[in-house]
């Protein structure tokens, strides 16, 4: 099989073996999914892949509910080295002032691989955040959203922040949606990774 096919292959078994894991709380294995100095950037945590997981198992040992689904994957190889983006969505349950709420958060993972001993391992997974949506579990309920707060994240994980501000976490306000200097600087950044620049 052509080697540029088998590494495609491989980077896409990597980022589905990083949903299921993870989501899973299979945390072993999901550490194998990680180069040494793996980072990750999401809208509660930014961290090393180590803080990321500790802070997974706490949200996780609390009844925190974050899942993920993905979609189709567009990849980048050149050399060791890869760019890979996947369509996703990140749904997460819990609490909005009062209502038990789901929020749906559409975007791409867009992840800086490196292939060390043979094996594709993410390097730093940057989520895009496109679009979100909120809606109670019930119906019926009533639930009036403190509209200052939500003003206060992009507009394409605001819901998303909402949530996740009012059950505690510290939500970072900058990361990059589908258009803006945010998602560019992004994509200038996965062009040097790709031409062998450090990160």
């Amino acid at each position: 099989m052509d080697q540029d096919l088998v590494d495609r292959l491989l980077i896409r078994e990597t980022i589905e073996n990083w949903a299921v894991w993870r989501d899973a709380g299979d945390w072993e294995r999901f550490r194998t999914v990680w180069t040494d100095d793996g980072w990750m950037m999401a809208t509660w945590k930014q961290g090393s892949a180590d803080d990321f997981i500790a802070a997974s198992i706490e949200g996780w040992n609390k009844g925190v509910s974050i899942l993920h689904f993905l979609g189709g994957s567009s990849i980048d190889v050149a050399g060791d080295r890869a760019i890979a983006q996947t369509k996703m969505t990140i749904s997460q349950r819990g609490p909005v002032d009062g209502v038990i709420c789901d929020i749906v958060c559409t975007g791409r993972f867009y992840d800086f691989m490196l292939k060390l001993d043979g094996a594709w391992r993410v390097r730093l997974r940057q989520p895009i955040y496109e679009k979100d949506r909120l809606d109670p579990l019930d119906p019926a309920a009533k639930l009036v959203l403190d509209e200052s707060l939500l003003a206060q994240f992009p507009v394409g994980y605001r819901h998303l922040a909402y949530l996740q501000t009012k059950i505690g976490y510290q939500v970072k306000r900058d990361m990059p949606g589908l258009k803006g200097t945010e998602v560019e600087a992004l994509y200038s950044r996965g062009k040097d990774w790709l031409a062998g620049k450090p990160l």
